[in-house]
Parts: C-alpha cells; structure tokens; sequence
C-alpha cells in the first residue's frame, strides 16, 4: 500500500494573517512532508511493512531508548505527525469547546497553565522535536515533548495537540524565535475544534 500526500485543509496563504506564510506551507507541506512519504513508500517496499497501517509502522518500528531510530520509523512517524499537524490548524479563529476547555482546567488549573507548560515544552526541546497536549493511558491529560519524530503513539497516548518545533517549521516567518512561534501557535493557529474532536 503507497501513502500519499495528503492536501492541506485550507490553501497555502490561508494562515498568512495569523502568522504562518504562504511560503512556510509550501517548504513544509509540499517539500519536507512530501519527502517523508516518499522515503516511507521507497523504504517499505518489499518489506513486511508494506501493507500495514500507518499506525502500525509506527509503532512497531519504535526503538526505546534508541540513541536514533531507524529510517522507517522517522519517515512514517513524521508522515503521521505532519498529517495531524495539517488539521490541528485552520483559519477559522474559533474559540476552545466547553468541553476541552473543561479537561484542561481540571488537568492543568487553567488554560493559562497549560498553554505555559505547552509552550515550555516546544521551547525546551533540544532540537528537532514536537511539543504535545496528550490523552494518556489513565486518561489524564498531560504536556508532553518528544525528539525528532516521535510521537504519542509509540508510549500508548492519543495525541490531542501537536506543534512540531523542527526548524523548517518557523524559521521563514519567526527565524530563531521559537518562544514566539510556539506563542502564536496556541494564540491564532489552533483549531480547538480539531483538538477536541481528538478528545
């Protein structure tokens, strides 16, 4: 089974006003997420992954406590983060459901609170990575960071939230201001409607 591509939900200057360029979508959805499918199908071929879920690949492909992961797992991981990614985002400016915002004041005392302990996250991952509001295995949310691909998938969680804090994601439009990025990311991009969807 090939993975493709998938389209964005919403056109390429859509998230221009709200602080994420035309330009940013093109690089990262048409260029970086492209070439992790790509990789993926071309790694896979011929192997006993190749008619296996996405999920699947994930997870059974994660090394524990690996020092790096193997290619497989980083191109289907990031293929998964980036699909995810696309629909957390949107246009539409919409406030936090009732019932999100709920989970979250009972988990973090505040919304507030949490969207400081998100953004310390993306902030303080080392590198390449991705920050998470995640749904963990007793069902308690939790802030969560993770290098490079790795995702909630590989420790049993339900990614409720992501924001991938790789470089190619904020670096034309934020340069090296990840804080601020990260800021502007809960403040205008999210689609909390996703987010609680996911919930």
């Amino acid at each position: 089974m090939a993975f493709t591509l998938p389209d964005l939900p919403y056109a390429h200057d859509a998230l221009a006003a709200l602080g994420m360029s035309k330009e940013t979508l093109e690089y990262h959805h048409d260029l970086h997420h492209k070439a992790y499918v790509d990789n993926l199908n071309k790694l896979i071929a011929g192997t006993e992954w190749e008619a296996k879920s996405l999920e699947d690949i994930v997870r059974g492909t994660f090394k524990d406590g690996a020092v790096a992961q193997n290619g497989i797992f980083n191109n289907a991981s990031q293929h998964w983060n980036h699909s995810a990614f696309w629909q957390m985002m949107g246009p539409g400016g919409k406030s936090m459901p009732a019932k999100l915002e709920k989970a979250i004041t009972d988990s973090f005392g505040s919304v507030d609170k949490f969207k400081e302990e998100f953004s310390a996250a993306g902030a303080g991952q080392f590198g390449s990575g991705w920050a998470w509001l995640v749904k963990d295995k007793d069902g308690k949310l939790k802030v969560t960071k993770t290098e490079n691909g790795v995702n909630p998938l590989c420790y049993g969680q339900t990614a409720l939230l992501g924001c991938d804090v790789w470089e190619h994601s904020y670096y034309i439009d934020f340069r090296n201001k990840r804080p601020a990025y990260l800021t502007n990311f809960l403040e205008k991009l999210v689609n909390w409607d996703d987010v609680a969807a996911r919930l």
